[in-house]
């Protein structure tokens, strides 16, 4: 009969995508690994795998495997959360996902977990949305610090971290014909100067493409970064502007904030996770997150 752990090794294959980074991720050898799955796949009858000579790709019988025994393994995690929390003694694991720059005080909460309980890991995954989205779905992820809009939190539980609009961000010497510093642009004023832009998956780039979108006005990225300091950087240096939410741009005082004042992206930060009660663990992070 199968055991929990042939479904931990099958599942690690089927996220890491080779046999050999399972082996690493579950601190075996890598011909453990192989000689588990096809043990499980004699006592089942059919491949759960398509081998190739890079990676291994989940057959039918796989793909209706693995969300059936993440489910099975989350809930042997619950049971025993659900009884070292009566102990007094929380332990358990909590896989939380991120969208590229939304952070929203995360770490505190982290901090904050960790001190009251340092019996319960934490694993963090940064990824676009849509990939966060079926990581809820599938388990794989118990709760999310996201930017969404309406559509997007459908079938989620959902509350509200942080609510802030996006400022332009620009060098002392950037200067706007209608405006000075701490005053507002449009975004008509920002289509003929350089923009510094974030790559697609961000949460930021998200906003800020629905803005132009909804005041009807093209743009053109100039620059396209996956780092908040890259971007800072080249603004710092007069290369272009950058659209971001205020708590982020005030980490650099030394360049100028402008307002929009028309169809300025907002900035909506919310920790979303699947409807039901949450394990004791992730109930516990949740809560510091309040």
């Amino acid at each position: 009969m199968m055991d929990l752990r042939q479904m931990e090794v099958v599942v690690a294959v089927a996220e890491t995508g080779t046999f050999t980074a399972a082996a690493r991720r579950l601190h075996v050898v890598q011909s453990a690994v192989s000689g588990t799955v096809k043990s499980l796949e004699r006592e089942l009858g059919t491949p759960l795998f398509d081998r190739t000579t890079h990676r291994v790709k989940l057959t039918p019988a796989g793909e209706a495997f693995v969300p059936a025994a993440r489910t099975a393994l989350r809930a042997a995690e619950m049971v025993q959360e659900a009884v070292s929390a009566v102990r007094g003694q929380l332990r358990g694991r909590v896989t939380v996902g991120t969208m590229q720059g939304v952070w929203a005080g995360l770490h505190h909460a982290l901090a904050a977990l960790r001190s009251e309980h340092p019996g319960v890991v934490v694993q963090l995954r940064q990824a676009a949305i849509s990939d966060i989205r079926q990581a809820l779905r599938d388990g794989s992820v118990d709760l999310a610090i996201v930017a969404l809009d309406r559509q997007q939190q459908r079938g989620l539980t959902t509350r509200l971290l942080s609510h802030e609009e996006m400022v332009v961000l620009a060098a002392p010497t950037r200067g706007f014909s209608r405006t000075t510093p701490g005053g507002s642009v449009e975004l008509e004023d920002l289509t003929e100067l350089p923009l510094v832009d974030f790559s697609p998956g961000w949460a930021i780039r998200y906003a800020v493409d629905r803005s132009f979108r909804a005041a009807g006005v093209d743009r053109a990225t100039t620059f396209e970064v996956n780092d908040i300091v890259a971007a800072a950087e080249l603004v710092r240096n007069d290369l272009g502007v950058c659209i971001m939410p205020m708590s982020i741009a005030d980490r650099f005082p030394e360049l100028c904030q402008y307002r929009i004042h028309q169809h300025a992206p907002t900035w909506k930060v919310m920790v979303v996770h699947p409807p039901g009660d949450p394990s004791p663990a992730v109930a516990a992070l949740l809560r510091h997150l309040a």
